[in-house]
């Protein structure tokens, strides 16, 4: 971890910039070596993990369709995307902690009013650990996968774990 010195934020090994803050970690140095049987899992892009392909709805979509769309599709979420931009994401849990047992009455408003807004996004080329990362600090379970800044797919923690788990059967 790298402890940014501006606001003590424990941040990713070689983090450019502070999660929390956003200054620059150019300056620090705390780069510990990293031992070689970890090395594969800890370089690996999130490309080996093959993104799903993402369910996608707009912003005036009914939450009560895009219910459907999730049961229909056996998924725990779907992007919110609005001129080929992701504006938000909408999972299970916003269903439950957001809708909850007013859900009946809320159907038919549009699914921008639940959404978890403005969700973080990780390149095709990123490492998994940084996802592993926010999805620890931010404390979800999916994130939107771009490609040049173009929506490329979604991976959740399952597929981390499943991927993690493979490599370390593997070298056993």
């Amino acid at each position: 971890m790298t402890v940014c010195p501006s606001c003590g934020h424990q941040n990713i090994a070689g983090a450019d910039q502070c999660e929390d803050c956003g200054s620059s970690l150019a300056q620090v140095s705390d780069l510990q070596p990293v031992p070689a049987q970890d090395e594969g899992v800890l370089g690996d892009h999130i490309s080996v993990l093959s993104p799903c392909v993402p369910m996608i709805v707009n912003p005036d979509t009914a939450v009560g369709d895009v219910l459907q769309v999730l049961v229909d599709n056996s998924i725990g979420c779907v992007l919110v995307v609005e001129d080929d931009e992701v504006v938000g994401v909408f999972s299970e849990r916003d269903a439950l902690m957001r809708l909850g047992v007013r859900y009946a009455d809320l159907l038919d408003r549009p699914v921008s009013e639940f959404m978890t807004e403005s969700p973080e996004t990780l390149e095709l080329g990123d490492k998994i650990a940084f996802a592993l990362h926010k999805m620890d600090i931010g404390g979800y379970r999916h994130i939107p996968i771009l490609d040049d800044g173009r929506i490329s797919g979604i991976i959740s923690v399952r597929d981390i774990l499943g991927h993690l788990t493979r490599e370390l059967l593997s070298k056993s």
